[in-house]
C-alpha cells in the first residue's frame, strides 16, 4: 500500500493552513525539492541541469519538478527555438504567501515572548525587592 504525503496528513492541520500553503509545506519538506527551490533560487534552470547538480536520475527530478509546479512553487516555460526544452523557475507570488504566514506566526509568538518577559520581569522584581541585599 503505497501512502501519500497529501493522505498522512494529521486531520487537525487543514484548520491552521490554507490548502494552497498545505501544498506548499508538503511539497518543501521533501529535501530534493527543497534544494531545487535554493538552486531556482539563483537562476531558471532545465530539469536536466537541476538533475545533474543534484545528482538525481531525469525521471525523479520530473516527478520532483511536478510536485513543486502543482504547489504553485515553480513554474514551466519553454525556451523561443525549441519549445521542447523546459525551463522552470520560482514563482515568487507563492513565497509572498508563504512569507506573510511566517510573518503571522513570528508576530503571535513575538507577542507571547513579550507577555512572559513582562510575567518573568514582575515577578523577578517582587522577588529581587525582598531579598536581602549582598554586602560588600
Amino acid at each position: 500500500m503505497v501512502v501519500h504525503a497529501a493522505d498522512a496528513r494529521p486531520r487537525h492541520v487543514s484548520r491552521f493552513l490554507s490548502r494552497d500553503l498545505e501544498q506548499i509545506f508538503l511539497a518543501l519538506a521533501d529535501p530534493a525539492r527543497l534544494a531545487t527551490v535554493r538552486l531556482l533560487r539563483k537562476k531558471p534552470l532545465r530539469s536536466s541541469e537541476v538533475a545533474s547538480a543534484l545528482s538525481l536520475s531525469r525521471p525523479l527530478m520530473s516527478r520532483h519538478l511536478r510536485v513543486l509546479r502543482r504547489a504553485g512553487l515553480v513554474e514551466e516555460t519553454s525556451e523561443d527555438d525549441d519549445a521542447r526544452v523546459r525551463i522552470y523557475g520560482l514563482r515568487p507570488d507563492a513565497f509572498a504567501e508563504l512569507r506573510s504566514w511566517l510573518d503571522d506566526v513570528e508576530a503571535f509568538w513575538g507577542d507571547q515572548l513579550h507577555a512572559f518577559k513582562l510575567h518573568a520581569e514582575r515577578k523577578h522584581g517582587k522577588r529581587a525587592a525582598r531579598a536581602p541585599k549582598p554586602r560588600g
